[in-house]
């Protein structure tokens, strides 16, 4: 695994990674059926699209609380003021306009027996097949101290929208001179690669507005994706401004304290300037509602149709899902709602699953013109997706001109899957 993601390879990922199970499953089913997707991110979006597409005859009604959707690929640019946040938001009229409700609400209850999901104005919806796209939540019982509140002093953003303009503001704010610090989960986490690419963006940031400032990255792992590429960028572009204090130097953050912006870990407490906290995360809240999540917080499916493994008729796509070897990724979550349409209208039509072989292709630009890649290829083993033959990676070693290209790939990756997925 050592070639470049060329754009083509990219375009794959995010549009043709399902075709394997979702392509041969145009043929039309023989009766209209009722499937709800509750959650309008990549997942969900492209789950409903991709099941009116495949059987105009379905009824398809899309569950979304927010009319507009923020994106969380790419936000990181926002937190460092190379990118506004209007560039990262889309709404749902191409979905509407090809055939799918929506319906502005969120989902409250799901009665499994009776098949009805009911929504926070009262609404019950009837569904034959429920497709549950709910991204993640936050585990704050694992993160003594943290909650809403304290998230307004020490953000997470990591949910894009009004997190991801007060982090960029308390930049902003910071006098030169001053720490942020980056406090990182274990994984399963959302985008694995995401939180070094912020540290590499803040430090970006930072280099060229307050230089005698730097970064501290608290991580609760050793290890990370991608983290000999991270590792040289951090050397050639920022020098020692970015320090990482891994699991075993007592990296884990135990508890914080948002009343003087305290965050303890096991060797030590630390008192930013900033301080970007991350909390472990699980499955979106109406997962467990279903009963879809187990114990670990994640939903278990069979990685062939995406059905919940705990319920009937539910399918989970994205974040949500204990998916094994497939990163918790935007790509990923894409090509998972593809391949669950295609297995839902085999459903239907009385046709046996057949297997998916699903891509998810990640981006990382840690600077402008500075890019890299990584993109993998999925198959069911058994309850989960392994990794098969056929990634790609960036190389450790290669030239600038190879970065500036990578990265003009990852906005064109961007501007893909959004059009793709949202018009």
């Amino acid at each position: 695994m050592n070639a470049p993601v060329t754009r083509r390879n990219a375009l794959l990922g995010i549009a043709v990674a399902a075709t394997s199970l979702a392509a041969p499953s145009i043929l039309r089913a023989q009766s209209a059926g009722r499937v709800v997707v509750v959650g309008g991110g990549f997942g969900g979006a492209a789950c409903a699209l991709a099941l009116k597409r495949a059987d105009a005859k379905l009824q398809v009604t899309l569950i979304e609380p927010n009319q507009t959707y923020i994106s969380c690929p790419f936000s990181n640019e926002v937190i460092a003021g190379l990118r506004e946040i209007e560039a990262q938001q889309f709404g749902y009229d191409k979905l509407a306009a090809g055939g799918i409700g929506i319906v502005t609400q969120a989902a409250t209850g799901i009665d499994t027996q009776t098949r009805r999901v009911t929504t926070g104005d009262g609404t019950t919806l009837g569904y034959d097949r429920l497709v549950l796209s709910p991204g993640i939540d936050f585990h704050l019982e694992a993160l003594p101290g943290y909650d809403g509140a304290a998230s307004e002093t020490m953000p997470h953003g990591w949910k894009a929208g009004a997190q991801t303009l007060l982090l960029r503001r308390q930049l902003e704010a910071m006098a030169d001179g001053g720490t942020v610090a980056i406090a990182i989960p274990a994984n399963p986490s959302r985008c694995p690669p995401a939180p070094y690419e912020r540290a590499s963006l803040i430090a970006h940031y930072l280099k060229s507005r307050k230089p005698r400032s730097k970064v501290l990255i608290l991580d609760a792992k050793d290890a990370f994706s991608q983290q000999r590429l991270f590792e040289k960028a951090w050397k050639e572009l920022y020098g020692d401004m970015i320090e990482r204090v891994a699991l075993s130097q007592g990296g884990r953050v135990t508890s914080i304290d948002p009343t003087t912006r305290t965050i303890v870990t096991e060797f030590g407490n630390y008192t930013p300037d900033v301080a970007n906290v991350i909390p472990p995360q699980r499955a979106g809240r109406i997962a467990a509602i279903a009963g879809a999540a187990d114990a670990t917080g994640w939903c278990p499916i069979d990685p062939v149709t995406f059905e919940s493994k705990l319920v009937p008729n539910v399918h989970v796509v994205g974040d949500a899902c204990l998916g094994g070897g497939i990163p918790k990724s935007a790509s990923a979550a894409s090509a998972q709602g593809m391949a669950c349409a295609g297995a839902i209208v085999n459903l239907f039509a009385g046709r046996g699953p057949e297997t998916p072989r699903l891509t998810g292709v990640c981006y990382n630009v840690v600077a402008p013109g500075y890019g890299f890649s990584l993109a993998g290829n999925y198959e069911p083993r058994g309850d989960i997706f392994a990794e098969v033959e056929g990634g790609t990676t960036s190389p450790v070693d290669a030239p600038p001109e190879l970065r500036a290209r990578e990265a003009a790939e990852a906005e064109r990756w961007f501007e893909a899957i959004t059009a793709d997925t949202f018009g």
